[in-house]
């Protein structure tokens, strides 16, 4: 599979579009890789380096994965796809279901970091975590506490929505398109 190496910035416009839509998040630590579906997340430049910050959820096996292993990709649609692959990796849990296989997701290997990238996402952002930093919920303003994070529900259910988010800055280290 070829990589054509893209400059972020003439592709964000691609990334911004798909983000509400959901891409995936992909993470591995040890011999375990799971994709999550993301709706949120940042793409911008901080300490003059390409950034793009994804927000997970306390309980999620997300966050145990990048917490072992500081890095991710970013995957994401371009061109045609099966939005089935955003329906389960966006609500089941990796914890106890491998979702790469459920989704019938592909994995490749990255050039830089340990977590594979997604041939039928190919839109690739390698990213190694620099910084990251738990939301304090109190500092929300309450309409957004209110709708995003009401306390009358299990954070640890699959779409749970009670914990706050750990933004986690990820440096964008590769681009590409998978081809």
């Amino acid at each position: 599979m070829e990589r054509k190496k893209i400059e972020v910035a003439d592709y964000a416009k691609n990334i911004l579009e798909a983000l509400p839509k959901g891409i995936l998040l992909t993470s591995k630590a040890g011999d375990r890789v799971n994709s999550m579906t993301i709706g949120w997340g940042t793409l911008g430049i901080e300490w003059s380096t390409p950034i793009f910050v994804a927000f997970i959820r306390e309980h999620r096996f997300t966050r145990e994965l990048l917490d072992k292993n500081p890095e991710f990709t970013v995957n994401i649609p371009f061109g045609d796809y099966s939005k089935k692959i955003l329906g389960i990796c966006g609500t089941k849990c990796g914890r106890n279901l491998d979702k790469i296989r459920e989704a019938g997701l592909t994995l490749i290997d990255s050039e830089i970091v340990s977590v594979p990238a997604v041939k039928e996402l190919p839109l690739t952002l390698e990213c190694k975590i620099v910084y990251q930093q738990k939301q304090e919920l109190p500092a929300l303003i309450e309409d957004y506490r209110t709708k995003c994070y009401p306390q009358d529900v299990d954070g640890s259910a699959v779409g749970a929505n009670r914990d706050a988010h750990i933004a986690y800055y990820g440096e964008i280290v590769s681009a590409y398109i998978l081809e």
